[in-house]
């Protein structure tokens, strides 16, 4: 007997996709903040539509193929846990597109929202900026958003994960920056060339304390552990790089400092020095900076 329900439009595959994944429970924050959103990017990526045109298709008959595809899409994202942006390998930040795998963590950053604005007033024109290090890069996608916002600018990103720089040679050649993005592995500031120093030091570095690592949900479970984890206040890879700031700084230059949630360990760790909270979409809580004259010798 024929189903008296047929699966055939997006639209019956939407209102699917958005109970299943409510009645899974599933976390968000990479990419989107709830099952509708997460659910019409899945969609729409999986048949090869416009991302941002929906309207036009809700009521457009599928072939079975593309029906059973969008299915296998919703199961996996149900059943496996992973985040959206590991199942289409592509997340986007400020209108670019960067490719990432479960090599890296899902591009997102307060940061991002700052170099929009050129991090002004605290940094000049973008034409007079000179070398920009981005520690910790991941994706890349930081030292592309400060390519893009500082023209001018050539760019040092390093990361531990040699796995992770894989990934950002394959951004950075996206965006054809190789001659102004140079991607180095090691920790911190040790494979730097010896004396080169920057205007400008940005960085999303592992800032997870132990006892929220211990109740991520499986989303965030899916993303490297290194990429995520600060020790006990999560403070740990952040001491390190503002105890190594100074001597990698041109006077005058700026670290900045993205730390999520973890602003009261911040102020704890670092309350003697003069942190100036930058504003951005969550708050004046996400990211601090410190100037060349406020940071420890």
């Amino acid at each position: 007997m024929a189903d008296p329900y047929p699966l055939s439009t997006v639209r019956d595959l939407l209102r699917l996709a958005v109970s299943r994944f409510n009645q899974a429970k599933l976390a968000f924050g990479h990419g989107t903040d709830n099952a509708y959103d997460e659910a019409v990017y899945l969609i729409l990526h999986t048949l090869h539509l416009p991302l941002d045109t929906l309207e036009p298709f809700l009521d457009a008959r599928l072939l079975p193929a593309e029906i059973e595809a969008v299915l296998e899409i919703i199961r996996r994202r149900v059943d496996e846990r992973v985040p959206a942006a590991y199942l289409t390998q592509e997340a986007y930040m400020h209108g670019l597109r960067f490719h990432v795998d479960s090599r890296v963590i899902v591009p997102r950053s307060f940061i991002g929202e700052l170099l929009h604005e050129g991090l002004e007033p605290w940094v000049g024109d973008g034409e007079e900026i000179g070398p920009v290090l981005e520690l910790c890069t991941g994706s890349g996608c930081l030292a592309i958003l400060a390519a893009h916002a500082w023209p001018g600018a050539t760019i040092d990103a390093v990361d531990i994960s040699a796995d992770a720089l894989e990934v950002a040679r394959q951004n950075v050649d996206e965006y054809d920056l190789a001659d102004r993005i140079r991607l180095y592995q090691g920790d911190l500031y040790a494979p730097l060339p010896d004396g080169a120093r920057y205007d400008v030091i940005l960085t999303n570095p592992p800032y997870v304390n132990e006892a929220s690592m211990q109740q991520l949900p499986p989303e965030y479970q899916a993303e490297p552990h290194i990429a995520l984890a600060g020790g006990d206040d999560g403070m740990d890879i952040v001491r390190r790089i503002i105890a190594g700031a100074k001597a990698r700084l041109n006077p005058g230059g700026v670290l900045v400092v993205e730390i999520g949630n973890e602003y009261d360990n911040v102020e704890e760790a670092f309350g003697n020095l003069p942190l100036v909270w930058l504003p951005v979409s969550a708050g004046e809580q996400q990211v601090f900076l410190l100037t060349y004259e406020a940071l420890p010798d």
